[in-house]
């Protein structure tokens, strides 16, 4: 199976630049779109609810300090299956144009985020997962 940096590594190839924000929020929905389309994850790494957001913290570890990224060295887009691919391009379409701001105010709007941030107040850090079930579940009502 991929890893979110094969993901990132695709997104960036097609996207770049981009911030590290904006990155964040297409793996969510990569991720997402994935488990309703797909019927499985598309990466490993487990998604958290942070304040700004869904973040997957492997990533944010790896680009903790960057505001605007241009490839991800880590990935190899090349690992990805065709059905990925369509994935991708699908949510890409979708998402790829809009601003950082816009994706962390949709995913704020969206219950799987705020399900997992229930009981945080905002601005408060916390670590908490948005889980699989929790994500099929909205999306694919959609």
């Amino acid at each position: 199976m991929a890893n979110v940096f094969d993901v990132a590594a695709y997104i960036l190839k097609q996207k770049a630049p981009m911030t590290a924000m904006k990155l964040q929020k297409l793996l969510y929905y990569s991720q997402a779109w994935s488990l309703v389309w797909d019927e499985e994850p598309m990466f490993t790494e487990r998604i958290e609810a942070w304040a700004n957001g869904p973040v997957v913290p492997e990533l944010y570890d790896w680009h903790r300090g960057s505001f605007k990224l241009e490839n991800c060295s880590r990935g190899d887009e090349n690992v990805l299956t065709s059905e990925q691919r369509e994935t991708l391009e699908a949510v890409l379409s979708a998402y790829g144009d809009q601003t950082s701001q816009w994706l962390s105010d949709l995913t704020h709007s969206e219950e799987p985020w705020k399900s997992a941030r229930k009981g945080l107040a905002p601005g408060q850090w916390g670590r908490r997962e948005i889980s699989h079930a929790a994500m099929a579940e909205y999306y694919g009502s959609l």
